[in-house]
């Protein structure tokens, strides 16, 4: 069967195709208002029968319609007393000091929550059950608001879900509803709300999408990359629909480590992937991070998520000019269309990609390989009335969005290490997506790094990820007690009976049962304590001593009070029988290559193919380096040289 993986940006949809050791690349411009028509059409354009596919995506749908606020009308359902709790929240503010914050909308209308019985104690006892009134009352509240979906939060249904299965079963089977039992059986109500609610907020969205997809490829087996780096079956994904917000930006991190590892060897990466609209910065040390603390919109998201920070700073991101004369660059993006003004689909509007080639970074007529040629006159004129609303010349204004862009990416870069204890120096910086060349060196030089590399594939490097991920199921669940109270029997029953269901699952879908690998953790905390860290599991006696010395290398100091269990976390996975990439076999130069003038050099500079580099031989910048889906700026001080598989591996000089 052929293999297939997609990523659905703002920009472009890209393809990588893996079939008989044959790795083809492929991209589209994408579709935003029915992301599965550019689907459809880069798989006609390849000229495949979807019978013989295997599909592994990246979908965008979950993460727009939260991004614009367009989800669909949704039902909260509450205890009594409680249907406010979205809205409460926290009650932390986003700026402490700020005594008139501008006024939020909460999540769900006052209109569309409503209260109903089934309260639990935290003991697990009922202090209110659930009743046939109850449910009378229920269901005639759905008929009167007439909700496309419906959240069901009930307090401590992790005990027990009995109340919140009888709500949902009171319903038609067509309507589509989210348990907080079922989507994250964990303590804390506000982020089991918000999760539970995003869950059928985007649900019915990403459902309609698959159902579609699947009616363009049908006989397709298809899956969705979740948040956390692994593949699900389509037909599971619509009901963990909250699963999918960074569907996308997983697949590059999975790309990401693998093609550094090519020759066995994990490396430390410290990421960025710039694409169209917005650019993922992210850490690997050997493989992606996960978090459970990630945040989209503003709003918690406590589901396994691979652990990243997200700004609005991308190839499309629009420079300004506002009224106090200050260049301004981003969040505001061209996106697909109209585009860039250089991409001469109607776009005016001067973006970071105009800027590039305003400056020569960009070769015009070997974009994409040569599939798509850039109009360097509606870039620098563009470009130029941002020059001309600052008074400068139109080089040194293009220079000037550059900056910016790059200051922005920067800050998110130390983010996620600096401001972490961790120096960047010690690890390699990594730019992939269709714009990371462009700005690889400046940002390496602006962290004090020395070592950075552009992969092979970079411009559709998220595509490729999706074939390298596993399949897999992260499980989770609240067991609260006191660590030295219990034994090890005890704890590993409860994690194998979440190891049972997420084996389950993965059987069904037709994984064979000896590929199947079971990774279990405990999140723990200090007696009293809010937050946690999640450790491995080992044993008790094994994993009170490591828990008190990560917490002192986390925090600078342990204490002398009992550790709690907080949650049981499981992940089933089944590696995926990685493809091996192709060994780069540089091709025969054809003569002088062709130069062009780039700001800031005082002779043109070469622009040269990435495959026909000499393997293991330096080239110094600088020079353009493009291949058929990504463009790398060799910056002057920086030296290149290919590796086996063709990743760009730069070295300051």
């Amino acid at each position: 069967m052929t293999l297939i993986g997609i990523d659905t940006g703002g920009t472009f949809t890209d393809f990588v195709l893996w079939r008989e050791g044959e790795v083809r690349i492929h991209k589209v411009l994408s579709t935003p208002s029915a992301p599965e028509r550019a689907i459809l059409q880069g798989i006609a354009d390849l000229g495949l029968d979807p019978r013989d596919l295997r599909v592994v995506h990246g979908s965008t749908v979950a993460t727009n319609a939260v991004l614009e606020g367009k989800g669909a009308r949704t039902l909260y359902v509450a205890n009594r007393g409680l249907k406010d709790l979205l809205t409460i929240g926290r009650q932390a503010r986003p700026d402490l000091y700020d005594l008139q914050p501008p006024p939020r909308r909460p999540p769900v209308p006052p209109e569309l929550c409503i209260e109903t019985g089934g309260r639990l104690g935290a003991d697990g006892g009922w202090v209110e059950p659930l009743t046939e009134t109850d449910l009378d009352a229920f269901k005639a509240e759905v008929a009167r608001l007439a909700p496309e979906s419906i959240a069901i939060n009930l307090l401590f249904s992790y005990l027990d879900d009995s109340a919140e299965r009888a709500l949902a079963e009171a319903l038609p089977a067509d309507r589509f509803v989210s348990r907080s039992s079922e989507v994250l059986p964990l303590i804390g109500e506000y982020e089991r709300g918000i999760a539970t609610w995003l869950n059928a907020w985007v649900g019915p969205l990403v459902a309609g999408y698959l159902d579609r997809l699947a009616a363009g490829l049908p006989g397709a087996r298809v899956a969705v990359m979740q948040s956390s780096g692994e593949a699900v079956a389509a037909e599971r994904t619509a009901r963990h629909a909250a699963r999918l917000l960074l569907s996308g930006p997983a697949g590059g991190l999975a790309g990401a480590a693998f093609v550094a590892s090519a020759d066995g060897t994990p490396r430390r990466l410290l990421s960025f992937d710039m694409g169209g609209t917005s650019t993922d910065v992210a850490l690997i040390d050997g493989e992606p991070r996960l978090t459970t603390a990630g945040r989209i919109a503003g709003f918690p998201v406590a589901l396994p998520m691979v652990d990243m920070h997200t700004i609005g700073a991308g190839g499309g991101s629009i420079a300004r000019v506002d009224a106090g004369g200050l260049l301004l660059v981003g969040p505001e993006s061209a996106g697909a269309d109209p585009g860039p003004a250089c991409y001469g689909r109607g776009g005016t509007e001067p973006t970071v990609t105009d800027a590039n080639l305003v400056l020569g970074r960009l070769d015009p007529d070997g974009f994409l390989g040569g599939r798509m040629r850039l109009d360097s006159e509606a870039a620098r004129s563009a470009v130029g009335r941002v020059a001309e609303a600052l008074g400068l010349g139109l080089e040194e204004a293009a220079l000037g969005i550059v900056r910016i862009a790059d200051e922005h990416m920067a800050r998110a870069l130390r983010v996620i290490s600096v401001q972490r204890g961790l120096d960047p120096r010690d690890f390699i910086l990594t730019a992939f997506g269709g714009a990371g060349g462009l700005h690889v060196c400046a940002l390496a030089e602006a962290l004090g790094m020395t070592r950075a590399m552009a992969p092979v594939h970079g411009g559709v490097l998220s595509a490729l990820g999706m074939l390298v991920a596993p399949s897999g199921r992260t499980l989770t669940k609240t067991r609260l007690g006191l660590l030295g109270d219990l034994d090890d029997r005890e704890i590993e029953t409860a994690l194998r009976a979440l190891a049972d269901e997420g084996r389950a699952e993965l059987l069904q879908e037709g994984t064979p049962a000896d590929r199947l690998r079971v990774e279990s953790s405990l999140d723990l905390r200090y007696q009293g304590q809010s937050h946690t860290l999640n450790r491995p599991w080992t044993g008790v006696a094994d994993l009170m001593a490591d828990f008190h010395a990560t917490h002192e290398a986390a925090y600078g100091h342990r204490l002398e009070l009992p550790v709690e269990l907080v949650n049981l976390r499981v992940r089933v996975r089944a590696p995926m029988s990685l493809p091996r990439l192709p060994e780069c076999v540089p091709s025969a130069p054809t003569g002088a290559p062709r130069t062009r003038l780039a700001h800031g050099c005082d002779r043109p500079v070469p622009v040269l193919a990435r495959e026909s580099l000499a393997r293991d031989a330096d080239r110094v910048g600088p020079a353009v380096i493009a291949d058929a889906v990504s463009t790398t700026w060799l910056a002057p001080g920086w030296k290149a040289r290919l590796d086996a598989i063709g990743n760009l591996l730069l070295t300051r000089i």
